[in-house]
């Protein structure tokens, strides 16, 4: 659907429909999923906006229309079928139990139970079903890493089985949101020019100075071995999010998964190199076949060419592009390849609008 035809289903009868709230509306992620509403089938009736309250008053468009941001409050829930969260985790804890108890489905964005064993961890080209058993009435969105992945993964392990994910993560800038892109482009602005950087120890650093912004080192001309906080035994919070997810999505409790994240100079779309080992030998060519077949992939695989994912063609679209597949030189049951995904698309507000879907369609047939 065009944002004309879009703009032009306003006239339409909406009436039955599901209601919907976007909570944090005026954000990136929320800006996003703004553009994706006014972009996909629409299966919603009121499309109601919610922000904090600096934001109340502010108009924004959606399916053509302008629509009035409201501040978050308990009424703001009220008459609200599903609730879309693109807020801090914070906030998503504090309010999404609120919404919940309001009569709304939830569905989380943020970090604040993706873990919580009674919240589903929910991506529809793998797990769809998961929806229907939701005690709390919150369903969680992955982490965009574990995204950029997952869905290509969830295709190979149908037919292969998974036992084992090594991964390493080269992480956008936008991931850290809104500052994270500030501070790349203000570090850019700063090396413009200078041919002679990056040639001896430290020079990076000293023209950057301390505006380093969310990143514990200068991003520009350089890549950042860190993404996240610091955990147990060294290991980042990204690194672990990769692992629990992983193994939640999939239904993999053992899944035997080792992530190292890496944020790279890369405004958006997160990238991965996979090492995935399986429980059967696999064929390369039906390995191809699989994720050429499986929804919401895009297979792009043709190094002769120069064909193989990068951000700076994956930025702005929908599936997980993979490329560069290869079976192991030394396990018969193991592949390598190399995936992107938009981290704020499929790995934020489209996989978030992609479950509110499936809700939508078991409140309309219920």
């Amino acid at each position: 659907m065009t944002p004309v035809s879009a703009a032009l289903e306003q006239t339409e009868d909406r009436s039955g429909l599901p209601s919907l709230a976007v909570v944090g509306a005026t954000g990136a992620v929320g800006t996003v999923m703004l553009a994706l509403l006014s972009t996909r089938q629409n299966v919603w009736g009121e499309i109601r906006l919610i922000a904090s309250p600096r934001s109340a008053g502010k108009k924004l468009k959606v399916r053509g229309e302008e629509v009035e941001v409201v501040a978050i409050s308990a009424e703001a829930f009220d008459g609200i079928d599903v609730a879309m969260f693109d807020v801090p985790d914070e906030v998503s804890a504090e309010w999404a139990p609120i919404a919940a108890a309001r009569g709304a489905v939830v569905v989380d964005n943020s970090g604040a139970f993706r873990m919580d064993p009674d919240v589903p961890l929910v991506v529809p080209e793998v797990n769809a079903e998961a929806v229907r058993s939701r005690p709390k009435g919150i369903i969680a969105n992955p982490n965009c890493t574990t995204l950029s992945m997952i869905v290509a993964m969830g295709a190979l392990h149908h037919r292969y089985e998974l036992d084992q994910l090594v991964v390493s993560s080269y992480q956008a800038a936008s991931g850290a949101g809104q500052e994270g892109i500030d501070t790349l482009h203000d570090q850019l602005m700063k090396v413009a020019g200078n041919r002679d950087l990056g040639t001896t120890p430290g020079d990076v650093r000293r023209v950057v100075g301390s505006a380093l912004g969310p990143f514990p080192a200068p991003l520009v001309l350089n890549v950042v071995p860190w993404a996240g906080s610091l955990k147990d035994d060294g290991w980042s919070s990204e690194e672990l999010k990769v692992r629990n997810e992983s193994r939640k999505i999939l239904g993999l409790p053992n899944l035997k998964v080792s992530a190292t994240c890496v944020r790279v100079p890369v405004v958006t779309t997160h990238s991965l190199s996979v090492h995935a080992r399986f429980n059967t030998e696999v064929d390369v060519d039906e390995a191809r076949e699989v994720l050429r077949d499986a929804p919401g992939v895009l297979l792009f695989d043709n190094p002769a060419e120069g064909e193989f994912p990068t951000p700076a063609d994956v930025v702005g679209t929908d599936p997980t592009w993979v490329g560069r597949i290869r079976k192991s030189l030394d396990d018969p049951q193991a592949l390598e390849l190399f995936v992107c995904g938009d981290n704020l698309r499929k790995g934020a507000a489209l996989n978030t609008a992609q479950i509110a879907e499936v809700v939508a369609k078991e409140l309309t047939q219920a």
